[in-house]
């Protein structure tokens, strides 16, 4: 048996830079991601198998699995190598569906982390990497799952500087945010790309940093889903939290924490006040490098 944690993307800003004419557009992102996601656990079985658990599979219930992205990239990975798909896998869904935070991305990345692990492919064979771009912009940095810079069209993929060990809070308030639909209704020009400088060496000075940057996607999601605003006043006015931002194109919001002390006292002051929304405390930067386990 192989499990691996899918975990969650957090875009700490997201600059759009400009458009193509076939309506593509260029972004500046910085991504880091964090210890909390869903879970994919791979079993060999005599024939090809899929099944959805945890608290947000309901919301995804009604749908084809041969749509899922895991399952796609299972698939296509297997017949570009001609092997027979005699697997069971089990996805435990716990991100919130069309949320900003990578969820399908994620997960389709870690089917391929997890299927490389199982035929003993080289963890950054080219071929994983051409598959993960043919299944969205979000699935290439989402197979490496290290902090890196989200740019071009998601095709210029950079290491980013070593952040600190960050706590945040993952807000979301149990709304869908399709992102086609944010970008659609997005309005006005465009923000220059803006990496970092140098690498901050505090929770503080990372916040300080990424407060001189945006999420360009925000006004456009919040016409969408007003509930953001809420939920981003909520953590702001939580004690101690040093920055709270959308994620991707939304729902979800993070606010930012000088210890886990203060995150996990905000997590529960939240979940307290707002039990309708989705509520937890995670840390960034996470590292997938012993995330592929065998049992």
């Amino acid at each position: 048996m192989l499990e691996t944690l899918a975990p969650a993307k957090i875009n700490l800003y997201l600059h759009v830079t400009g458009q193509r004419e076939d309506g593509y557009h260029f972004l500046d992102s910085l991504v880091a991601f964090t210890n909390v996601g869903d879970f994919l656990r791979l079993e060999p079985a005599a024939s090809f198998s899929f099944e959805m658990k945890g608290p947000m599979a309901a919301l995804l219930a009604h749908e084809d699995s041969e749509n899922n992205l895991a399952v796609r990239a299972a698939r296509i990975l297997a017949k570009t190598l001609g092997k027979p798909l005699n697997l069971r896998l089990t996805l435990t869904k716990n991100l919130p569906v069309a949320s900003g935070i990578g969820g399908g991305s994620t997960d389709a990345a870690a089917a391929l982390r997890l299927l490389a692990a199982h035929w003993r492919m080289p963890p950054d064979a080219p071929l994983l990497h051409e598959i993960a771009a043919s299944l969205g912009q979000d699935v290439p940095c989402c197979l490496a799952a290290q902090s890196c810079y989200f740019q071009g069209i998601g095709d210029i993929i950079t290491p980013a500087q070593a952040l600190p060990l960050t706590h945040a809070v993952l807000v979301n308030p149990n709304r869908a945010v399709p992102t086609p639909a944010v970008f659609k209704a997005r309005q006005g020009g465009f923000t220059l790309a803006n990496p970092l400088a140098s690498p901050p060496s505090t929770p503080a000075a990372l916040a300080s940093a990424l407060a001189e940057r945006t999420n360009a996607l925000t006004e456009a999601a919040c016409s969408l889903c007003p509930a953001i605003n809420d939920v981003l006043a909520a953590l702001q006015a939580q004690p101690s939290c040093l920055l709270a931002r959308m994620s991707g194109s939304g729902a979800t919001c993070f606010g930012l924490f000088e210890d886990r002390g203060a995150a996990k006292q905000a997590a529960a002051a939240l979940h307290q006040e707002h039990p309708d929304w989705w509520v937890t405390a995670a840390f960034l930067p996470a590292s997938i490098e012993r995330l592929a386990l065998t049992s």
